[in-house]
């Protein structure tokens, strides 16, 4: 158990402090959800840092006198299961622990043993320093060899080596004791030349880099299969046309062509599948060109409308998962931009003018709609921008200044703040800003003398 009840007790406390006054029963959930949790998992108990990492990006203003608490009562009860044999230990070692015990010992993955072993006597963790030194350099070595690997890679096998050596830095990486940061062990260090600070910064770039590059193998391998699918699905609707006996067949197969090309377009760019598509795409798309104005018969419409119909369906998936960035926006634009670019081709004598047309209409308005929230999003993302570096600057100002200046001056951002749109990527870090300010007026206020 790596949080007992008792310390479970004295946050749930400061917790209902919390969020009372603001109604945040959504923060409140989630971090209760999270103590449940850790209350349930073996391992060893969590320090005051581990357990500040469960609460404050919920509750930025939580006590850390609660938290202290919470931490000595953690480590107590766990102290008190131990200490026993700790004791029996300590009296019988000269006769029944070896030294190779002694050293197992206190290598083992607990706290409680482990710092003040580090603290007069870091010689004898030294089997724990060389895994972690060890561990440190596969992780960077790993993470270096899968950035190498997927950013030049020539084909599928560089990719999937890549995923490969992004598993093994993640599984080095979970080998760092993480509850041990803090306790670095300087004069080991000193004799053996650690590699690493192992620091909370540290550990959590080497972390952040393994993560960029699992996201990166993500995007490549959903690249490929989109890749692969749009392949065999252009092949399908080739064999289609060819063994077609009516022109009603030979129609829907050019739809699917289409669609199969349109996969192709909208592969991510800079991805392996990409720069592999785009050779072939020119080619295919001459082939289709070529089929489709030998063809008569065909009304040409529906295959616009449906060309058209597909990017439309893809840019009100995407919209559905807002807020967006800038570039997201862009692309959801653009994704509009293209179906009406196939509409606006369909001519007027076509039967199914008047359907265009009036889809037409309806997307353009749907640009225009994305449209205003992409300058919505620019101006609110540029406005944030300014207003944090202000508010971080006036926070951090070392001229001194009255209370009442500080609070005048803090007060027009806190406005401006309260003026980003939800909707915007910033708005959620716009709103915890705006509570930090007002607490930080409030603190300030109370400093002020009462007129007299």
């Amino acid at each position: 158990m790596r949080l007992n009840a008792q310390a479970k007790q004295c946050l749930l406390g400061e917790i209902e402090k919390q969020a009372q006054p603001l109604s945040l029963d959504v923060p409140k959930q989630i971090v209760l959800k999270r103590l449940d949790k850790v209350t349930t998992e073996d391992g060893p108990p969590l320090a005051k840092a581990e357990l500040a990492a469960l609460v404050l990006d919920m509750f930025p203003q939580f006590n850390p006198q609660v938290l202290e608490q919470a931490a000595k009562a953690n480590r107590a009860s766990t102290l008190k299961s131990v200490k026993k044999p700790l004791l029996i230990l300590s009296i019988l070692g000269g006769s029944v622990l070896t030294l190779a015990g002694l050293v197992w010992l206190v290598n083992l993955p607990y706290p409680m043993v482990r710092r003040p072993v580090a603290r007069v006597a870091p010689i004898l963790l030294l089997p724990s320093y060389l895994s972690m030194d060890r561990n440190y350099r596969e992780a960077i070595a790993h993470g270096e060899q899968a950035d190498q690997l997927v950013n030049n890679a020539t084909s599928e096998k560089d990719i999937d080596l890549g995923a490969e050596k992004v598993k093994l830095a993640q599984a080095n990486l979970d080998q760092l004791p993480v509850w041990f940061l803090g306790y670095e062990p300087v004069m080991v260090c000193q004799m053996m030349g650690c590699s690493w600070h192992f620091t909370f910064d540290e550990f959590n770039r080497a972390r952040a880099q393994v993560g960029r590059m699992d996201a990166r193998i993500f995007q490549e391998k959903n690249a490929l299969t989109q890749l692969k699918t749009a392949e065999q699905d252009l092949t399908t609707a080739k064999t289609d046309y060819q063994q077609a006996k009516t022109s009603q067949q030979q129609l829907t197969a050019i739809t699917a062509w289409k669609n199969a090309l349109t996969q192709l377009e909208l592969i991510p760019p800079q991805t392996l599948a990409k720069n592999a598509a785009q050779i072939k795409l020119n080619v295919y798309q001459q082939e289709f060109q070529e089929i489709a104005r030998s063809l008569s018969g065909i009304d040409q419409t529906q295959t616009m409308i449906a060309a058209a119909d597909q990017f439309a369906n893809i840019a009100t998936q995407q919209t559905g998962n807002d807020p967006h960035t800038v570039q997201e926006w862009q692309g959801i634009q653009q994704l509009w931009q293209e179906a009406i670019a196939r509409l606006q081709q369909v001519q007027p004598q076509a039967p199914d003018y008047l359907a265009a047309q009036t889809a037409l209409a309806d997307y353009t308005k749907n640009r225009l709609n994305v449209e205003n929230r992409l300058n919505e999003e620019k101006n609110a993302t540029e406005a944030f921008s300014h207003l944090k570096t202000e508010l971080n600057h006036l926070l951090t100002q070392q001229t001194p200044f009255t209370p009442a200046q500080a609070i005048a001056a803090l007060n027009p951002l806190l406005e401006q703040l309260q003026t980003i749109p939800p909707g915007t990527t910033v708005y959620a870090e716009a709103q915890t800003l705006v509570k930090q300010g007002q607490a930080k007026i409030k603190e300030l206020r109370a400093t002020v003398p009462p007129k007299k």
